[in-house]
């Protein structure tokens, strides 16, 4: 499996036409455009899941820098989203610093 990152699309590009393109390339398991949550525009960036790792570096190293809708795509491997951390203040509680000792 090999899930492709895929930035800079045209707002207009669907799912099915993003699937059309990496499936010249061999079988795409899934695709999906991320969409804005209050105005379910594009955010001009989804994601391809091919069935063969061999196939999507293939595909990436056809697509990166092409075109389509007039925008020049950047195709390449998705990495791992980062673990988002706690992070912050304390918000009080034990060993907070502001009570008696």
């Amino acid at each position: 499996m090999k899930n492709i990152f895929v930035g800079n699309l045209d707002f207009n590009t669907s799912e099915e036409e993003l699937r059309q393109l990496f499936q010249t390339y061999g079988q795409v398991d899934r695709v999906s455009i991320m969409t804005d949550r209050d105005t379910g525009r594009s955010r001009g960036f989804g994601f391809v899941e091919m069935t063969s790792a061999e196939d999507g570096e293939k595909a990436i190293a056809a697509l990166n820098g092409s075109q389509i809708g007039g925008r020049k795509l950047n195709v390449n491997e998705a990495r791992p989203r980062p673990e988002r951390t706690g992070g912050g203040r304390d918000r009080g509680g034990r060993g907070g610093g502001r009570g008696r000792w």
